[in-house]
């Protein structure tokens, strides 16, 4: 029987240690700070300890998304008092791991996820990687068959030239400048910027934003409307966007049609005048492709090859209308299986790919049917096994 989401949450703590969780509650507080934007980003990306400490503190689940995330807290706290005293003592290290720097606890609840669909198809699972020290994760048997699981994170910005938590702090950075040059020059106006290749996520004090910081700002002192090189396309038009006199949410529903999904975009207002930043990087977003290559390192390090492999994928730093469009499109769909016919893909049967939505507990559309993408390796000799198909049957 499952804990009531209070008395989950403060286990966890128990489990993690009051002191560390209180430091870890503190660094995530300060990080909170570092400006509204990239502000936000951060407590969207540490939502999970977040909520958490909220529930533990006998606030009630706001919705699914928490419940969800209460019942696997429970599972690492049933997982830790079901291990030897060696599997215990790796289940630490991953939660000090998960609790400290840029790190959060997403990988360790993609794997306790992952384990529960899996017992939920009727396989019997063992936490390998923990309890004997394997490169594996899991390992399933059913009906006489086994598999092997690596569980992985990839991020979505390893695939964007223009990273979003760069633009953010940009974003950040050039706020106050644009609210003061708003004042003199009032109006609407839309900056377009072109940054061939890209922008990279510099530490929050990196030259690079520095360098295009500076830049937008002289042009805007010498009140130039187009500035060129190389590195960078700037051009300062007025936004005659049809519907430009909405709301700033709403005009940017429309920028984003216009701009197209990889954009990215912010608006800084100040009294009735509007300043909208546009950027895209000179080549597309590779997200997919990104996952491509991070399988392919996988593979062979972690499968032993003596067994049927499984790659269950997660993808962070997405949201819902880029998770559903990689999906839609069929970009994951085409990389994965572009990768089944590598070499390095000859010990996996099976690849599995979900998100933060489907980790919640969301419904489709924005979530994948089922829970998680699948895409079985026709050529694995384990293919066509009865006892491993409701893990590798393809899902679409």
């Amino acid at each position: 029987m499952s804990q009531p989401p209070d008395a989950a949450a403060r286990a966890f703590v128990t489990l993690v240690g009051a002191h560390r969780w209180q430091q870890r509650q503190a660094e995530i507080t300060r990080l909170s700070g570092s400006g509204p934007r990239a502000g936000r980003s951060v407590r969207q990306h540490h939502v999970v300890e977040r909520t958490l400490a909220r529930l533990a503190h006998g606030t009630p689940p706001a919705g699914p998304a928490e419940a969800a995330i209460a019942a696997l807290a429970g599972a690492a706290v049933t997982l830790a008092a079901n291990l030897t005293a060696a599997g215990r003592v790796r289940l630490d290290e991953v939660l000090a791991g998960a609790l400290s720097a840029d790190a959060t606890l997403v990988p360790l609840f993609h794997l306790l996820r992952t384990a529960d669909l899996q017992r939920a198809r009727g396989f019997d699972v063992r936490f390998a990687g923990l309890e004997d020290g394997t490169s594996f994760d899991l390992l399933l048997t059913r009906d006489g068959a086994e598999a092997e699981v690596v569980c992985d994170v990839v991020s979505a910005e390893d695939g964007r030239p223009l990273s979003r938590a760069a633009w953010l702090r940009l974003a950040d950075r050039i706020d106050s400048d644009l609210q003061t040059w708003l004042a003199d020059h009032p109006g609407r106006y839309l900056l377009k910027m072109t940054l061939p290749d890209g922008l990279a996520d510099d530490p929050p004090n990196g030259a690079a934003l520095a360098a295009l910081h500076a830049r937008i700002r002289d042009m805007l002192a010498r009140s130039a409307r187009t500035e060129q090189d190389a590195a960078v396309v700037l051009r300062l038009d007025p936004l005659l966007l049809a519907g430009a006199q909405a709301e700033p949410a709403g005009m940017m529903a429309l920028l984003r049609h216009d701009f197209g999904p990889e954009a990215q975009l912010a608006a800084i207002a100040a009294g009735t005048g509007l300043f909208v930043l546009a950027a895209r990087a000179g080549r597309a977003d590779e997200v997919a492709g990104a996952l491509r290559r991070r399988m392919a390192s996988l593979a062979p390090a972690r499968l032993s090859g003596r067994r049927p492999g499984i790659l269950a994928m997660f993808v962070e730093d997405t949201d819902r209308g880029e998770w559903r469009g990689l999906r839609e499109r069929l970009e994951l769909e085409g990389e994965a299986r572009q990768f089944l016919t590598h070499p390095e893909a000859r010990p996996v049967v099976a690849i599995t790919c979900a998100s933060r939505l489907e980790l919640f507990g969301m419904s489709p559309p924005d979530a994948a049917e089922g829970g998680e993408l699948r895409f079985r390796n026709p050529a694995h000799p384990a293919a066509g096994w009865a006892a491993l198909a409701p893990a590798v049957l393809s899902s679409v």
